[in-house]
């Protein structure tokens, strides 16, 4: 019976980095203040958010597994003029760098945040050692390792959020009508457009399409492909509506600027773990975010300028390393500007309407895909996903300049 556990268990994989890896300090706090500010009324966004992701994400799992490429090769060859493929290339790369350079000492101050709240240290003292870790993870060259951590981070978070959630004991009914009853209450807008950017992330698209080759060498991959997709970002929709929930039943109506303000409204339900419990999902979701940044942007850059040898190449090595040494000294320093991460976000807000086009340009290619480009239901799912994900990325791109301006 074990035995037969243990296989169905060793399709997680690809689908399980893309899901530890979205669900990182943005999201948790995002989710704590969504449901602080507005109760059970936005969880039809997580859910909206969740089914975008999966839609994808099972696109470019897709494309990686039947060309045998990354989904920054695909995109350079749509292109036959030299501008236009510059043009592409440089743009996007450039865009998705920058943002995980920026957001890199955000996730390692933040996965730090919970040693600190428990323990009293200083944060940029548990940070840069956090980093240092990664940067071994890294360096280590294996795809197992990482997936295994990603694996195990995903159950620590789904035990510690989930748990906290049944404690809370919220209204099954009022969660009913959130979910599947979409509300714009007054003054949510923002928060909807952050709640669907934290999950729907550029550089998980990259990352996504090259892993997936270090698991399937052939087409006969994408079924197992298709449920890693789908079960592993349910999960992480999960963790994500647990902590809107827990808030919302918790501290509604309350200013909060991080999930460890959820600890002391737990304590009467749980004791001297309630601190314990917040303190390990926030350590679960900042590792895991940390480790994706430099690895999206190795994989990012890998895969554009066709470099070798995968998480081991060389190559990789060193903008894995450049991206998490950045975030090593400038978390050590307590360096986060506003305006580099507000540059960062008009970024990802500028080639994220591109990017979800343009693997709907990639996925429909017959002399890339073949026979495995999208059926025509898929195609109205596909392309109604990249109009939405294009309006927010457009508003987030305003919201960035005005805020910057």
């Amino acid at each position: 019976m074990f035995a037969k556990i243990k296989e169905k268990l060793k399709i997680f994989g690809p689908g399980a980095i893309v899901t530890a890896s979205f669900i990182g300090p943005g999201t948790v706090t995002t989710a704590t203040r969504a449901g602080a500010g507005f109760g059970f009324a936005l969880l039809w966004a997580i859910i909206f958010s969740i089914i975008a992701t999966i839609v994808l994400q099972e696109m470019v799992a897709r494309i990686g597994i039947v060309t045998k490429q990354g989904l920054g090769e695909n995109i350079r060859d749509l292109f036959d003029n030299v501008i236009l493929k510059f043009a592409a290339v440089w743009i996007v790369m450039i865009a998705v760098c920058v943002g995980c350079a920026a957001y890199i000492s955000g996730d390692l101050l933040g996965t730090s945040l919970g040693v600190s709240y428990l323990f009293g240290v200083p944060e940029n003292y548990v940070a840069p050692i956090v980093g240092i870790v990664i940067l071994m993870l890294g360096l280590s060259g294996s795809y197992k390792i990482i997936e295994k951590v990603m694996l195990v981070l995903i159950v620590l978070m789904s035990f510690t959020f989930i748990t906290t959630m049944f404690v809370s004991g919220p209204g099954i009914v009022e969660i009913l009508k959130g979910a599947f009853i979409p509300g714009i209450p007054n003054g949510s807008i923002l928060m909807i457009v952050a709640l669907i950017g934290t999950t729907v992330v550029p550089y998980n698209f990259f990352i996504h399409a090259s892993t997936v080759s270090e698991k399937w060498d052939s087409a006969e991959g994408l079924r197992e492909s298709r449920w890693d997709t789908i079960i592993t970002i349910t999960v992480g929709g999960i963790i994500t509506a647990a902590i809107l929930i827990t808030a919302g039943a918790l501290i509604q109506g309350r200013e909060v600027t991080s999930i460890v303000e959820l600890a002391a409204p737990l304590e009467p339900l749980m004791g001297d773990w309630a601190p314990f419990f917040i303190s390990i999902g926030l350590f679960a979701a900042g590792l895991s975010s940390a480790i994706a940044s430099p690895m999206g942007a190795a994989v990012t850059v890998s895969s554009f300028m066709r470099w070798e040898g995968g998480v081991n190449g060389t190559k990789y090595k060193i903008v894995f390393s450049l991206v998490i040494g950045l975030g090593i000294v400038t978390s050590a320093l307590g360096f986060e500007p506003l305006e580099v991460l507000l540059f960062a976000q008009a970024l990802n807000g500028l080639i994220l309407p591109i990017i979800a086009i343009l693997i709907m340009v990639v996925i429909n290619k017959k002399n890339f895909m073949g026979r495995h480009v999208n059926p025509l239901w898929l195609n109205i799912v596909g392309w109604a996903v990249a109009a939405v994900v294009s309006f927010l990325g457009v508003y987030s791109l305003v919201d960035a300049v005005t805020a910057f301006a």
